[in-house]
């Protein structure tokens, strides 16, 4: 949470708009219980600014020309294109809030939407591990369950699985 929120406000104070998203956001969400090896960040602006942004914190382009890496951190960023979009739902990001954090403040999917990327991709890929995530999630924060569902039926999902996603939840008291 405090590299994501150091490199939030960099581009923030760049004029960069960019979004947590992804496995970063799972591990923010359940405080590392699942452990993303990369923070994503999605965005629209070129990689020659996000450079400039992140140069001050100590971050360069990596030889791939896709990854930011740093001495300091086995973690390293990466910029997928915007738009935010989760399937076929494509997310404003000026509707994106910021999360208060002990190291400032933090533009990052709201744990409903980080459920939606995971099951987005869970639906697409039958990816086991993406729906231990967004149950993972489901378990430590409130969700819309009705904007789940809403999702479901958009994208021609089972909706019984948000209502095994909801069970899930409600064992553990959410």
């Amino acid at each position: 949470m405090e590299l994501a929120a150091l490199v939030s406000q960099a581009l923030e104070a760049n004029g960069i708009q960019a979004t947590l998203s992804g496995g970063g956001a799972v591990s923010i969400y359940t405080e590392n219980l699942y452990e993303s090896r990369d923070l994503d960040f999605v965005t629209a602006e070129r990689r020659e600014r996000l450079a400039e942004a992140l140069a001050p914190l100590g971050f360069s382009l990596a030889n791939d020309k896709r990854h930011f890496t740093h001495p300091g951190t086995e973690l390293f960023l990466e910029f997928p294109t915007a738009p935010l979009v989760f399937g076929h739902r494509v997310v404003d990001q000026d509707e994106i809030p910021r999360l208060e954090t002990p190291w400032g403040r933090l533009r990052i999917v709201t744990p409903t939407l980080c459920v939606m990327d995971r099951l987005a991709a869970y639906w697409h890929w039958r990816d086991r591990q993406c729906w231990d995530q967004a149950v993972m999630v489901a378990e430590r924060h409130a969700i819309d369950y009705e904007a789940l569902l809403q999702f479901a039926r958009e994208e021609g999902a089972d909706a019984g699985d948000i209502e095994k996603l909801h069970e899930r939840a409600a064992a553990q008291g959410r």
